[in-house]
């Protein structure tokens, strides 16, 4: 995915100007680093973290740190350019679907001997298979988020609903009494979900025993029309069936309109949504704020939940960095408890500490933090990116079963063989 706070991703080279780090020369003649370059993303980290961070490096090393925020919009196109010249970055930070891609471009520097200054035992899951290609980890896992199930606490309550659901049974038996309970209000949603919420497919692919590819010998193909992939789509068109539907759009995904915005009409009891979407209806809708609460997406397996799409960033050294030992020891210094559990106080499931105290202070964080440890991503593979650029076979296959346009069977089989060209 998209880092989750919005990347914009393309192909073609930007032409910019990027200054490397400065260096003097020592009196045996070689050189000694001065000046580090450290690119993170925009709203990535709290400036209360990333100050703490520079200024204890500098002081411990004696290195200043030339700290550059970066915009999502444009920085596919920025790296590739960065990467390419022989004075890139020190540090960078990339989208997690990113990070195969750059890796298999020979941009990125192997870390897998490192990984235990970097808090290597911590480490997150599924950001940790994101950023290893070919049994290599080309990088350290920054931070994750991922999807949960925002909930009105009020229409729970008023529907007699005393408690969230453990298991898929559960939760649309949830549906069902908020339907019940509103059914004067044509308006109501009991849950919002429009057609093309692919990333939630992905949940249900998994906790059926499916996923979207497979790869054999080296050869990846599409697996959406196995038995166990064809029950996750079964599982959605349940939970759209149920959950009034037609009210929601068939044809297109979460951003389409802004499921924030729908929430935020009061007409929706739940939605399934990242935390800066409950932010957003919060500031559209501020008496939102004390009749909102989350949690996680239920597997069919009473009292657990279904694997969830992380979505995040993994922190990279390039490979032509002339500063790689200095990279190194801010990775190690980022990875400590002390700056993970600040980006756990920010919001953020923090990728190199499973403490995540920090961030289940609150209803919404509580959610990431028991879903994460079960998080996974999209098949690890330059290849994948054709897949989810253009026109996305999982988002035609939802919207063909759905409307019955195409019957599940044949849907499948059409968005399994679109996989299988993509990635060919």
């Amino acid at each position: 995915m998209k880092g989750w706070r919005g990347l914009a991703a393309g192909a073609a080279a930007l032409a910019v100007a990027v200054s490397g780090c400065g260096t003097s020369t020592n009196s045996g003649g070689g050189t000694e680093t001065k000046e580090i370059t450290v690119w993170l993303m925009d709203g990535s980290a709290p400036t209360t973290l990333t100050d703490a961070l520079n200024k204890e490096f500098e002081s411990a090393n004696g290195i200043k740190v030339k700290y550059e925020v970066q915009k999502w919009t444009g920085i596919q196109e920025k790296l590739t350019t960065a990467l390419a010249s022989s004075t890139p970055p020190d540090v960078i930070e990339l989208g997690n679907t990113q990070t195969a891609s750059f890796a298999d471009q020979g941009t990125l520097a192997d870390l897998t001997a490192d990984a235990g200054q970097f808090n290597g035992g911590e480490w997150l899951g599924g950001l940790k298979d994101s950023l290893t290609l070919n049994g290599k980890q080309y990088g350290v896992p920054f931070y994750a988020a991922n999807r949960t199930v925002i909930y009105r606490t009020d229409l729970f309550q008023a529907a007699g609903i005393a408690k969230p659901p453990t298991s898929r049974a559960e939760w649309i038996d949830a549906i069902n009494k908020l339907k019940a309970a509103n059914a004067s209000n044509p308006e109501f949603q009991a849950l919002y979900l429009p057609g093309q919420s692919w990333y939630f497919l992905l949940s249900l692919l998994w906790d059926e025993g499916g996923d979207v590819a497979k790869q054999d010998s080296g050869k990846w193909t599409g697996a959406l029309d196995t038995a166990q992939a064809k029950a996750g789509f079964e599982a959605y068109k349940a939970l759209y069936d149920a959950s009034a539907a037609k009210k929601a759009p068939a044809d297109t995904d979460e951003a389409k309109p802004q499921q924030m915005e729908v929430f935020g009409t009061g007409n929706v009891g739940m939605m399934i949504g990242l935390p800066w979407e409950l932010a957003g209806a919060v500031k559209a809708k501020p008496d939102l704020k004390d009749k909102t609460s989350a949690f996680p997406i239920p597997s069919k397996k009473a009292g657990s939940s279904a694997p969830v799409f992380l979505g995040g960033s993994n922190l990279a050294i390039p490979a032509a960095s002339k500063n790689s030992a200095a990279a190194k020891k801010y990775l190690a210094l980022l990875s400590s408890k002390k700056y993970q559990d600040m980006l756990a106080e920010g919001g953020s499931v923090p990728g190199t500490s499973k403490d995540t105290a920090k961030l289940a202070t609150n209803p919404v964080g509580k959610a990431l933090a028991d879903s994460a440890p079960n998080g996974k991503v999209t098949p690890v593979t330059p290849k994948w990116a054709a897949v989810e650029a253009g026109q996305n076979p999982l988002k035609d296959a939802l919207t063909a079963y759905l409307s019955g346009a195409k019957s599940l069977d044949q849907a499948t089989k059409d968005a399994s063989d679109a996989i299988t060209k993509a990635m060919g």
